[in-house]
Formats: C-alpha cells, structure tokens, sequence
C-alpha cells in the first residue's frame, strides 16, 4: 500500500467475505394447522402515534412559517399573530392532503427522504392561499412574504418532521417485536442488518425453522420450527414476521403467511435475487402472476452530463458555506496535536486510474507505536491513535468534507462507489470490476446502509449494483438519506 503521508493513519479493517449458504436435503414437517386470532394493535398504535408526532411537528411548522410570512409581508402585530395561527391550522391540513400521513411501509418509519416530492408540492400548494391572505390583509409586501413564507414552512416542517422521527425512533413501546423465519446466510445477514438500523424500530426476537442445523451461532435465539409460530403469534409479542430463505416449501411459506395475516400480523419477504432488486418495478400480471422487471439502464453523455453539473454545483456551494466551519477544523487541528492539517493518500478512482484522496487528519502523526521512558517500543491501542478532535470529526463525516476539492477536480463524485486503496482494489474480480465504471463517491449506497459496519465484501455488492442501476434520482435520493445517518453518527468508525 503506498501512502502520501501528511501523517500516518490506521491499516485496513479485516475484509470480511459474507458466509455461502449450506447444501443440504429438504426435509418436510408437518403441515401447520389454521388458527383463529385477535388482530393485534400494535402496529396501528405505532402509526398512529408518529402521525400524532409529524401533526404536532407540522402545527409548530407552521406557526414558525406564518410568523415569517407576516413579518416579511411588513403586516401589522396583530396580523402577524393572525397568520401564525392560519398557517398552524392550514399546513397540516394541506399535508394531509398531498398525503404526509399516509405511511405504512418501514421506509416512511425510519426516514422522511420519500416525503421530500410531497413535502415541495404541500409548500408550494400552500403558497397561493398564503398570498391571497397577506393580500386581503393589505400587506406591503404580500409577495415577498409568500414565497419566503413557503420556504419557510417546507423547511421548518423538514426539520421538525426529522425531530419527531427520531424521538419516535427512540420510544421503546413503539418498536416492533421481529420474528425471522429461516436460518441460512441471508437470515443473519437480515437480523445483523435490523441490529445495525435501530431507525427502523424493529428488534428480533428469533428465528423459526424446520432446519435445525442451521442454528448455529445465531445473534438471537432459535424458537424452534415453523410447527411454533401459532404459540410465537399467540403471546403477544410478535409484531412482525420476516420471511428469509428457507428450505419449507411453497405451500408451508404461504400458510405462514395466512396465520399472520390472521393474527394481524404484518409480513415481509426476502425475495430471491434481492440484491439485483433495487430500483425494479412492478409489471401488472401476466396471467395472474406478477412479475419484478429489472431494467438494464444506460449512462447516455447526458446523464454523465448531469451527474458532473449536481457534483460541482452542489460541491462549490457546500464549499462556500463550509468555508468558516473548514477554517475553524483546521486551526482545531493544529492546536490539538502536531502534524498537518491534511491527510492525503493514493486511492482508486474511474476506469482503475489513482488520485490522491484528501481527508482531515485524525489521528496522530507516527501513532502507530509509542516509545516508552525505559525506551521500549509498544504498540498503541486503536483508540489511542485517534486525536480528541479527530474522534469528533469522525462521528459527524467531518473528516471527509475535504474530499469536496476531489469531486471539483473531477476524481470523485458527491454519490458514487467507495475510493478504495490500492491493497483493497487489488483483490477485486470479474463482476466487481464494475465498480469501476463510475467515478468514487464521497457518500454511497454503502454510507446509508452501515458506513464503517459494512463488511468488506457487502461493501462491493453495494457497489456493483449503484454502478448497475444508476439514475439521477437515485443520486439525489442518497445525498439526502445521507443528512440524516451522518447526523445521527450512525455506522461511524
């Protein structure tokens, strides 16, 4: 591995190749027998309770949106209050319409970033009514304070909506009991993915199924065969069941569905090939049965077009607000301990060309030993490599934020695969060459999924199918599923 050292940082984490599935005969159980439930409540207390969160977050955005619309508009005192309190009312209102409250899925529980179309069209819905107010109020400035106040209420309300997010994220009563039937690769995989996104809300409680052998150095308790999951849904604390590979046959799988959806339980499927299913889209029926088509998208001169114009866009504004935060990193830097402010090393970009890659140094300049009193050499211990200002800038990415200059430049790319270093890139094969094809990201697929808790090898599949199934969309999608998980330091090393 060669480095261009501005100071030393720590050698490559251990790359961790995920386990293959076990060969084996199928084995038949007994066939489970119809039981008849109570549906349960607990998932329409759950989203019952965050929409009772987002509507308390939405009066607030609104009230704060009215007061800046009125104040903008120039209108009198007592008009000020007026809008603060009509906004307060109608922002909801409009919310509720555009279809904010309509969530069921886990993907409107952990996050608000598919509301953000339906967040722009609520806002600016709300903008003619809010003009047509400041102007029956004789407002100097009702224009102004329209489109400042639309601003304003799509703004507040995002930020709001994310502070009600995560408090209902954090409230033991609304998390969900989560029951994985299967026991191969795939079912670890999913119940370390669950363990590694506390966002979602949901906590597994154990496996199910009739492959005894596959009960081996599980995260969470084996619960016996599928013969079990009646008593499983009969004690009441089942809120979920995740179906994951499993060796049952088709007939058995659907009649644990039925007894789930009997219980009142919701349900979900890994399918198979699911990593080659992000972005696939439904196609109705053919002959009644449905089908998941996986479009092969082409990256046309234009979209390489639009992608450069969003990276050195957004890349020079973030550069220029930053401006004083990046300032007061550096000289933190140079007053916590000795070195440069820069760490620069030789990473992989497009087409298997290098480039250096900058970051924010973090960790002590020569800090992979210590040199005792006595003159004895030891090894320090990871921690103590890291500076106090470099574990903060860790958790937050902030270490990062100098590889803006890199996407400048045009060696990397705001969304994108991650920069390996020349030892990583050197293993890569075949199909995981692909990576290769798109320019090194400064967030990806594998920042929103884990950051530094993604093992090697996953890390790669990621890669691939971004590279595979990019669009536009899907970049400005991952830009902002990023605020949230740097914000949070979820993942971070």
């Amino acid at each position: 591995m060669v480095l261009l050292k501005f100071g030393t940082e720590a050698q490559l984490e251990s790359m961790t190749a995920t386990s293959a599935d076990r060969n084996g005969t199928l084995r038949v159980p007994a066939p489970l027998q119809p039981h008849v439930y109570a549906p349960s409540e607990s998932a329409a207390q759950r989203s019952s309770a965050l929409r009772r969160m987002l509507a308390t977050a939405d009066v607030l955005a609104g009230a704060l949106a009215g007061l800046i619309a009125a104040l903008i508009a120039a209108a009198s005192s007592g008009e000020v209050l007026l809008m603060a309190f009509a906004l307060a009312v109608a922002w909801p209102v409009t919310a509720f319409v555009c279809g904010l409250y309509a969530f069921d899925d886990l993907r409107s529980w952990a996050s608000g970033v598919s509301d953000a179309p339906k967040l722009m069209l609520a806002a600016m819905l709300l903008s003619w009514p809010l003009y047509g107010l400041l102007a029956g109020l004789s407002a100097p400035h009702a224009v102004s304070g329209a489109l400042i106040g639309c601003l304003a209420v799509a703004g507040s309300a995002a930020v709001a909506r994310t502070v009600a997010r995560v408090h209902a994220h954090h409230e033991p009563r609304l998390r969900q009991g989560t029951l994985v039937i299967g026991s191969g690769a795939v079912a670890h995989q999913l119940v370390q993915r669950l363990m590694r996104h506390d966002e979602l809300g949901l906590d597994p409680i154990g496996f199910l199924d009739d492959d005894h052998e596959g009960f081996v150095d599980l995260p969470v308790p084996a619960l016996g065969g599928l013969a079990a999951l009646p008593a499983q849904l009969r004690s009441g604390r089942v809120d979920r069941v995740m179906i994951a590979f499993s060796r049952a046959g088709h007939e058995e799988l659907l009649n644990c569905i039925r007894l789930c959806r009997d219980a009142g339980v919701a349900v979900d499927v890994v399918p198979r090939l699911f990593e080659f299913l992000d972005g696939a889209r439904t196609v109705d029926q053919i002959g009644g049965m449905p089908l998941l088509s996986i479009t092969s998208p082409k990256f046309s001169r234009l979209s390489e077009v639009a992608k450069r114009t969003l990276d050195v866009t957004l890349s020079l504004l973030a550069l220029i607000v930053l401006s004083p935060l990046l300032l007061a990193i550096a000289i933190a830097i140079k007053l916590d301990s000795k070195g440069p402010v820069l760490f620069v090393q030789r990473r992989s970009g497009r087409g298997g060309t290098f480039f250096n890659l900058y970051k924010f140094r973090s960790m002590y300049v020569g800090s992979t030993v210590e040199v005792r009193d006595d003159g004895a050499i030891v090894k320090l211990a990871k921690d103590d490599r890291i500076t106090h200002v470099g574990s903060l800038l860790r958790r937050f990415s902030l270490d990062e934020v100098p590889q803006l200059l890199n996407v400048l430049r045009g060696e990397m790319s705001l969304v994108g695969p991650r920069p390996l270093v020349e030892a990583e890139a050197a293993v890569l094969r075949d199909w995981q060459e692909r990576r290769a094809h798109l320019r090194p990201g400064l967030t990806g697929p594998w920042q929103i999924a884990g950051r530094s808790q993604i093992p090697f090898q996953e890390m790669v599949k990621f890669d691939y199918q971004y590279v595979a199934g990019w669009s536009l969309a899907r970049d400005v999608e991952i830009i902002l599923a990023t605020i949230p998980v740097v914000l949070g330091g979820r993942g971070a090393y």
